[in-house]
């Protein structure tokens, strides 16, 4: 299960409310057209996760002292806010722009970096928003369900908005490449190790459950929480 951190919170937050509820919902084959090659790269990322990225993370969680890779997510956290930003202007969201650069600033200076969450205590929630989301809420459609090799979960919509949403990541212009790979690399492992945890929870065909958790969180967030589901916003929330 290989996920960049932008999908991190939203499928632990999914699977929650999917144990909640006690099920998986299911999704209608035409949202999945292309799932005998999707079932072939998920696969792959299994193989590559399994051997590759999980003794990683699980070293990485040995090793790192809780409170330390808490500091760590808050940086990659931080330096997201960047596009989360954007996005919110994009849609015109900006009581939100003004909440997350607000967070930038603070987090950047106060909070040394990114290290510590100054924002949060003060009042300025961290958003969810990313180019994707900024294309569906311009009623572009998301497309048939698609898993990337590595990056996991998406869709075609989403998969083109991955491009942009790269670009607003201020590590992506650290010039020495080296370096560059280094965050890249610790960002996705820091990820993974967050997710070791959540791995008994997944029921059933993992594949169709970790569909089925992106897809609906997906809908979830570009329809800014309103669920016809019975859980609401805030009991996914707590969980």
């Amino acid at each position: 299960m290989i996920l960049t951190k932008r999908f991190n919170k939203s499928i632990r937050q999914l699977i929650a409310a999917m144990v909640i509820l006690g099920c998986s919902p299911a999704f209608a084959s035409d949202e999945d057209p292309w799932e005998g090659f999707n079932r072939g790269v998920f696969a792959f990322n299994e193989f590559i996760d399994k051997y590759f990225l999980k003794p990683i993370a699980k070293t990485y969680d040995w090793l790192t002292p809780r409170y330390v890779d808490d500091h760590i997510t808050n940086v990659f956290e931080n330096l997201e806010d960047v596009g989360i930003f954007l996005n919110d202007a994009l849609q015109g969201k900006f009581k939100e722009a003004s909440s997350d650069v607000g967070r930038l600033l603070v987090n950047s200076t106060v909070g040394v970096a990114g290290i510590f969450d100054v924002a949060t205590p003060l009042g300025l929630e961290k958003n969810e928003e990313d180019f994707g989301q900024t294309f569906g809420r311009w009623n572009i459609g998301s497309g048939p369900y698609i898993v990337l090799p590595i990056l996991g979960p998406s869709t075609l919509r989403d998969a083109i908005g991955r491009v942009p949403d790269a670009y607003a990541l201020p590590q992506r212009y650290i010039e020495h490449v080296p370096t560059r790979n280094s965050v890249y690399g610790v960002d996705l492992v820091d990820t993974r190790s967050d997710l070791l945890q959540l791995e008994e929870y997944v029921q059933g065909d993992k594949y169709s459950f970790i569909r089925d958790a992106y897809l609906q969180r997906r809908k979830f967030l570009i329809a800014d929480g309103e669920l016809e589901d019975d859980f609401t916003a805030d009991e996914l929330e707590d969980e």
